[in-house]
């Protein structure tokens, strides 16, 4: 095809829009618009896996910027390049103690230097129109001062979990953000997650079953004894609230209910430099209102396994991994007859983090509650509290909780899809 004849194809295919006197088309008033004129054909038949609606993000007038506080492994490696596979968010400015390091990366990422903040600064956002919110990526300690700081000076907040150290900060979190009317989100990217999102819905639609019991362990083995993880002030605690969080939170996530016990041991093997001021291994059961059972474990000594599984009375389904950031995969068994069903969900690949980012630019713009709320995050630090007392007392804790079938009581607006 020439240029001349693929010229004229595609204003022929852009018919939804109005042409202007040199019969060009016009672009549209809206972000609407413009994806009504973007088609294609259809490349496989309907039997086919389909591969869903087109990735077109919103153009950048009508995203949320973001500014990232904190440019550390988290931030370089998995946060920013996200910004690319986001549809309702963008990378409006950078915060950092190493001002060369900022310079550097705002360089490569196209951040003007006039949205280039340090920690002495920070407020001076308040001025800038092109930063909407702040997604806070510091050591955990930093979580609650960055909040209210970021709050105060009218911007939005997307924090990483841990949400601070504990439940008195994360009360503080939740009043300054109501108190300037700004939007605060935990940044639980499981719960926006879509392999996740789907075993939820075959444990609330009861696909399995009643579901009596889950099993949880999220382990890894850590090296530098000084990197701040390992630092109880700065991180609070050591396996429990790092990486035994997803195994908390997601229970919860996948049951909707709160458990009202819990019961736990925890153990640190003596004299490993890793282990002086945080705890090495964590083993916990909480028992839910609906009778269900479930049996947690962390661990910074282990070698890395990240996994669930639901057991329902009509089958189970699993995953393993379940909270790396990428290549999750399911495992499911039913019986059928004579047939044991054995099988895996295989869904095309996303991009945690920018479906976590846009779900919080989305709630920015619609003015909404989102669904993982700073609420959300001071109910899991009240039941890690209850699990290190059941380690240190030896004896199941007791907690208050909802009568059975008021779920999600902690959430927001549950995401659209």
């Amino acid at each position: 095809m020439t240029r001349g004849v693929l010229a004229s194809a595609v204003v022929a295919g852009s018919s939804g829009l109005v042409k202007t006197a040199t019969g060009q088309p016009s672009v549209p008033v809206n972000d609407e618009q413009l994806k009504q004129g973007i088609k294609l054909p259809q490349l496989y038949a309907a039997s086919e896996q389909s591969a869903g609606a087109l990735p077109l993000p919103y153009s950048p007038k009508h995203r949320v910027g973001i500014a990232v506080v904190g440019l550390g492994h988290l931030s370089i490696g998995q946060i920013l390049p996200a910004f690319g596979s986001a549809k309702r968010v963008r990378l409006a400015g950078l915060v950092s103690g190493d001002p060369a390091k900022a310079v550097a990366l705002a360089t490569l990422y196209g951040v003007p230097a006039k949205s280039v903040y340090n920690y002495e600064n920070y407020e001076a956002m308040r001025e800038n129109p092109d930063i909407d919110a702040v997604y806070v990526v510091l050591p955990n300690s930093l979580h609650a001062e960055y909040t209210i700081r970021a709050a105060q000076a009218g911007k939005h907040v997307l924090c990483e979990k841990l949400m601070a150290t504990n439940p008195q900060e994360c009360e503080k979190m939740i009043a300054a953000c109501k108190t300037a009317d700004r939007r605060l989100m935990i940044a639980y990217r499981i719960q926006y997650e879509p392999y996740n999102r789907i075993v939820q819905s075959y444990v609330r639609e009861q696909k399995l079953g009643r579901v009596g019991f889950i099993e949880s362990v999220n382990t890894q083995n850590q090296g530098d004894p000084d990197q701040w993880r390992q630092k109880r002030a700065l991180a609070g605690g050591g396996s429990l609230p790092d990486v035994g969080l997803y195994c908390l939170n997601t229970t919860r996530f996948l049951l909707g209910e709160e458990p009202h016990e819990v019961s736990a041991t925890i153990y640190s093997k003596p004299n490993d430099p890793r282990f002086r001021e945080v705890e090495e291994t964590v083993l916990w059961q909480m028992l839910f209102p609906s009778g269900a059972l479930a049996s947690c474990a962390s661990s910074y000594g282990l070698h890395e396994s990240r996994r669930y599984r639901v057991y329902g009375d009509t089958g189970w389904l699993g995953m393993d991994p379940a909270f790396s950031y990428q290549n999750l995969r399911t495992e499911m068994s039913q019986a059928q007859g004579e047939i044991e069903n054995r099988g895996r969900l295989n869904l095309a690949s996303k991009n945690q983090f920018a479906l976590e980012m846009d779900r919080f630019g989305e709630c920015v713009q619609a003015n909404r509650t989102p669904y993982t709320p700073g609420e959300e995050g001071l109910q899991d630090h009240r039941l890690m509290e209850a699990i290190y007392e059941s380690a240190n007392s030896g004896k199941p804790v007791r907690l208050k909780v909802a009568e059975v079938g008021q779920l999600d009581q902690f959430r927001g607006s549950r995401p659209k899809d």
